[in-house]
């Protein structure tokens, strides 16, 4: 008969609302209960425990010859997982990867892919595959009554609904999955302390997190990078079971300077991390590094090379930048979400889920023993039913050859249940033997004695966890290994500023008249080499290394700072300053220093005011500078000078040749501003500039100052300076003869 269309009155009518609505809800329970999240039983997603148990039906146990694995995922797509081959397949091989996986679950054969590249395995026709030995801890109950079984997407075959783990899975190996509105991420731990905190949890209900947490220290990844994460952080994570895991490198110093990597984060590329590094050095933002080389083989599967440029690097400073700013330092985000017992997915803390799972295998363990019992308690009753057939045994052959229905004879005259008789029917005349009987009742011994074993276990719930607590030891002693990642306590990584991964090589810095600037190495260099710009000449050079600034003084009292390690060399002309800087319109340079941000440094004007200041006073990041000499109208600044603890005095000589010499101590110490009067000159002449400071300078016991006057100089040592030393701001005393009207001064050592 031909099936007759809907009508209009049997079709349900919804809001398109309430249909969306509820069909995202159904979507988003879909991937949350039965792609994404994990169980705490096994501790598996469907689609790897659908592989686990075709292969396990495939007979591939892990004494078995490996099969193709194309074979493996055709058997789990048309019978248990109607999805697509490359993601099944994909999900296969993550169980398979020994970087991946802390305890596989499939041993490989054939390119599964690299810690480099964990997605460059071969394609399944290529690979071959079978159980690892771990995996018996998932199946080797299965059979025993101990799952529920539920139809497949068809409804032709059974598949189990959890495997009944002998070990808590779910942290052993961790899992990372993101459903609708939620996401899972928990690492893998060492199976030994997580056994041992499940006999502590088992033996004492009461146990906090902290003493779960003496067991179970931190995650142990399959690599054997350091956990830095505080111990106190890893209780909190424990106790929330939300949180971070912090991963870093472990690396060593060989003879020859190098530095080799050894492990590296858990899932990080040996071969991004040289990228990173590399990218750092063709920026020139890494010049300790002069070669990088990857010796990785199968003897030493992580081997980096970081070759340092000279022996003064520092490595630890060096390292500390890289764990900052590559992923030689990692962190791994820790959301302990799970589908429970209940079928609800909900973050659980350490304690919550080890309690839950031993509920889960005290459930499968008193299962195990019931159906066990069942078994035992049927064998004994067929056992009961035999040894009757064999007391009788000439009378039960008369009857079987006599009787058209012998059956019921047999049930009526022995008193037998239809299994008995059954039995009895279906015997061999080979097991009539005398010998059979002997058999039958050492096997009634046996079964009774474990019939009483397992009914006095199953009515004791502390030898049911005894039972628990010794298969857990076992499972631990066969399975089990050393902790791969050490737990280290370590300073928090620091990236360096850019002025520490410089060099610290020696350099000179030039600056000419017209402002033009350029290095040269070492501080032995040869001025009269350098070749200027036509109109252009020397005008002051600093001493300093590549990893200090140079610090600048304009025309107008501002300061600037310029990184040395980028100049041109001194081989050409250089560059201009204002390329890097913007002055005043009109301001030129008068001086330029270089030293540690802490050297002091004399600053003055013409005026006859000054004060001392520190280099870094002086620092900004600023193109357009920084106000730091204040200048009275009409007044210029003198060049600066780096003042050395050996200054007791300050020296000023005015156009009038009035020279005074006071104590450094009268000078005030400023970040900025225009500084004390050190030399007295009165204010008319000073606005019309009819007199000046024309040389100042710092002095120590040993100076001699110089004053040049035309073609004459006159030197005064410091047994000379008695009749010029007064107070601060006093007016000076005049020089000789000749000497007043002074061009220059120079302060000799």
């Amino acid at each position: 008969m031909k099936a007759q269309p809907p009508t209009a009155t049997s079709v349900d009518k919804l809001l398109l609302t309430e249909f969306s609505e509820q069909a995202y809800l159904d979507y988003a329970m879909y991937v949350i209960l039965d792609r994404a999240l994990p169980h705490i039983g096994d501790g598996l997603k469907p689609v790897q425990r659908r592989i686990i148990y075709a292969m396990s039906e495939l007979g591939l146990k892990a004494s078995s010859k490996f099969k193709k694995s194309a074979r493996t995922v055709g058997d789990v797509l048309g019978k248990f997982h109607p999805h697509g081959d490359s993601a099944c397949y994909e999900a296969m091989v993550l169980m398979a990867q020994s970087f991946s996986y802390r305890y596989p679950l499939i041993d490989g054969q054939g390119n599964w892919g690299s810690i480099d590249d964990p997605k460059s395995f071969a394609a399944m026709r290529y690979t071959e595959s079978r159980l690892a030995a771990y995996a018996t801890v998932l199946l080797q109950e299965l059979g025993q009554g101990t799952v529920d079984w539920l139809p497949n997407f068809d409804g032709t075959l059974q598949e189990p609904a959890m495997l009944p783990a002998r070990l808590p899975n779910i942290l052993l190996n961790g899992t990372t999955g993101i459903a609708v509105g939620m996401a899972t991420d928990i690492p893998p731990h060492n199976l030994r302390e997580v056994a041992s905190a499940c006999i502590h949890l088992l033996e004492d209900s009461k146990a906090t997190v902290y003493d779960l947490c003496e067991h179970i220290k931190a995650p142990d990844f399959p690599t054997s990078a350091e956990i830095i994460t505080p111990a106190e952080e890893i209780k909190t994570l424990y106790e929330k079971g939300v949180g971070s895991i912090r991963l870093r490198a472990v690396f060593m110093r060989e003879k020859e300077g190098d530095i080799v990597i050894t492990a590296l984060p858990y899932q990080v590329s040996g071969a991004k991390v040289l990228e990173q590094i590399a990218s750092q050095m063709n920026a020139k933002k890494l010049p300790q590094v002069s070669d990088l080389r990857d010796e990785s083989d199968h003897e030493n599967p992580t081997r980096l090379i970081i070759v340092p440029r000279s022996n003064r690097v520092e490595v630890d400073a060096l390292m500390d930048h890289l764990f900052a700013t590559t992923d030689l330092e990692r962190s791994y985000r820790v959301n302990m979400n799970i589908i429970g017992l209940d079928g609800l997915p909900k973050v659980k803390d350490l304690k919550s889920l080890l309690k839950e799972w031993l509920d889960f295998r005290i459930a499968t363990v008193t299962k195990r023993l019931q159906y066990r019992l069942d078994k035992v308690i049927s064998r004994l009753h067929i056992l009961e039913g035999l040894m009757i057939a064999f007391l009788n045994i000439d009378e039960v052959i008369h009857i079987i050859r006599t009787e058209d229905k012998p059956k019921p004879v047999l049930m009526k005259r022995f008193k037998l249940s239809d299994t008995q008789a059954e039995a009895i029917l279906e015997l061999k005349l080979r097991h009539l033997a005398k010998l059979e009987e002997m058999k039958i009742k050492g096997e009634q011994d046996e079964l009774s004695k474990e019939r009483a074993d397992l009914e006095t276990t199953l009515g004791s719930k502390r030898r049911l966890k005894t039972l628990i607590r010794k298969e857990l030891q076992a499972d631990a002693e066969a399975f089990g290994d050393e902790r791969r990642s050490p737990i280290v306590k370590r300073a928090e990584a620091r990236a360096m500023k850019e002025s520490e991964r410089i060099s610290t090589e020696p350099v000179t810095v030039i600056l000419s008249k017209k402002g033009w600037i350029r290095a040269g190495k070492g501080h032995d260099f040869d001025l009269s080499k350098l070749n200027y710009k036509a109109g252009d000449a020397f005008l002051t050079k600093a001493e300093g290394r590549t990893n200090q600034p140079a610090w600048f003084l304009d025309s107008t009292g501002r300061s600037y700072a310029v990184e040395t390690h980028a100049l041109p060399t001194a081989r050409g002309y250089g560059e201009p300053l204002t390329g890097r800087l913007s002055p005043p319109s009109g301001a030129t340079f008068v001086g330029m220093l270089m030293g540690a941000a802490d050297q002091k440094v004399f600053l003055c004007s013409d005026a006859g005011y000054g004060f001392v200041a520190e280099l870094k006073d002086m620092f900004t990041k600023n193109r357009k500078g920084r106000a730091t000499l204040s200048l009275p109208k009409g007044a210029q600044p003198l060049e600066p000078q780096l003042m050395t603890p050996a200054v007791t005095h300050v020296m000023a000589v005015t156009t009038e040749g009035r020279l005074l010499i006071c104590d450094i101590k009268d000078i005030p110490t400023l970040a900025k501003g225009k500084g004390n009067k050190m030399i007295n000159i009165p204010s008319a002449r000073a606005a019309s500039r009819d007199e000046y400071v024309v040389g100042s300078g710092v002095l120590t016991a040993k100076s001699v100052i110089v004053l040049y006057a035309g073609k004459r100089h006159l030197s005064l040592k410091p047994q000379d300076w008695a009749h010029y030393q007064a107070e601060r701001g006093r007016r000076g005393n005049k020089l000789p003869r000749g000497y007043q009207r002074v061009d220059r001064v120079e302060i000799q050592e």
